[in-house]
């Protein structure tokens, strides 16, 4: 494996999930799924060996890591000892809030409720992550420059979303960039407006 590096692995781990999804969204039969979901799984396979010759981590840490978080950040779930609870939340939003309340209770010196969000996320996946942030922290929603009607459907949505990609394109705009920028604005504007108070 002298040659692979988790960094030469990155486009194929981000190339696999992207597939996934894909294959989800198109409504592809399960045999499908599972076959992607597997090179998934290869990539966190490769990525632990690499880190298993450095001398770093395994597997196998990988995965009693994971299952120590499950267990940790959903206590409406899982006892301590990762046994089921007896009884769940009754709504999303209990759950919700338990599991904002455990993440902070993990990282008290994050306040910035941006932090975390991936860089590398493509500027929508970002944008719609840092409305989510921001609604369960209740910060301020995002103003569009211009009042507009409410959206019927998804694919009106998408049409929508298109419509403006192509404006962007035909005025010599990049879309993506632009809607980085805008979104870097606004976290820093809405956690700057709640630093004073």
């Amino acid at each position: 494996m002298g040659a692979l590096t988790h960094a030469s692995l990155v486009e194929y781990l981000l190339e696999e999930a992207f597939e996934v999804a894909e294959t989800i969204e198109a409504g592809h039969p399960d045999g499908e799924l599972r076959g992607e979901l597997g090179d998934v799984l290869l990539q966190v396979v490769l990525h632990a060996r690499i880190a298993e010759e450095r001398g770093s981590f395994t597997f196998d840490d990988v995965a009693r890591g994971l299952s120590a978080k499950m267990i940790r950040r959903n206590p409406h779930v899982f006892r301590p000892d990762g046994s089921l609870q007896d009884s769940f939340p009754a709504t999303v939003d209990e759950i919700v809030q338990k599991w904002d309340a455990v993440k902070r209770a993990e990282r008290p010196e994050r306040q910035d409720p941006f932090e975390g969000i991936p860089l590398a996320l493509p500027a929508l996946a970002r944008a719609q992550k840092s409305m989510d942030r921001a609604a369960r922290a209740g910060l301020p929603p995002a103003q569009p420059p211009v009042q507009s009607r409410p959206i019927a459907s998804e694919d009106e949505l998408g049409e929508l979303l298109l419509a403006v990609v192509h404006t962007a394109h035909a005025s010599g705009y990049d879309a993506e960039r632009a809607l980085r920028s805008a979104v870097r604005r606004y976290q820093e504007r809405v956690s700057g407006q709640r630093q004073q108070e």
